[in-house]
């Protein structure tokens, strides 16, 4: 016997933040987690590695966007045309639901999506993967690139 959508039991929902803070709690170095809240909604900071790792969520409902970013490597760059080509190359190879992406005068790793149909496992798949291929790669890329004179 098959149940329609409509025979379907409510679920809780999700909270997003909650999901979020376990995640992290699971990986932040020494337990240390930077927090703060404000009109641009929740934003974690913590340290995996080498690195430090953002986390935004703007919010709870279907159309506010979860984020997690993490900084590799400062511009400007040695030979940028190079780095840039092989950043191109590891987003279609490497990278799964994540991409380097420049900011602020900096390369990032970093996830994005809306919040619609957001699971737990989506939230820590992308904590997980922004956070190490950002340790993986920001040595490895100062090493070659660092930056420019």
């Amino acid at each position: 016997m098959t149940m329609t959508e409509a025979q379907l039991p409510e679920t809780a929902s999700i909270n997003y933040a909650d999901e979020i803070e376990t995640v992290i709690a699971g990986m932040a170095e020494e337990g240390k987690v930077m927090f703060g809240q404000g009109e641009a909604g929740y934003l974690w900071k913590f340290k995996y590695g080498t690195v430090a790792v953002f986390v935004q969520l703007t919010g709870q409902t279907d159309d506010d966007t979860f984020r997690v970013w993490s900084p590799v490597l400062p511009l400007p760059a040695k030979n940028e045309p190079e780095l840039m080509r092989l950043l191109l190359q590891m987003n279609w190879e490497q990278t799964f639901e994540a991409r380097y992406a420049i900011v602020d005068q900096e390369v990032i790793v970093v996830a994005s999506r809306t919040v619609a149909d957001l699971s737990p496992v989506e939230i820590s798949r992308s904590i997980t993967i922004v956070a190490t291929l950002a340790d993986d790669s920001d040595e490895p890329l100062a090493e070659e690139f660092g930056i420019s004179n």
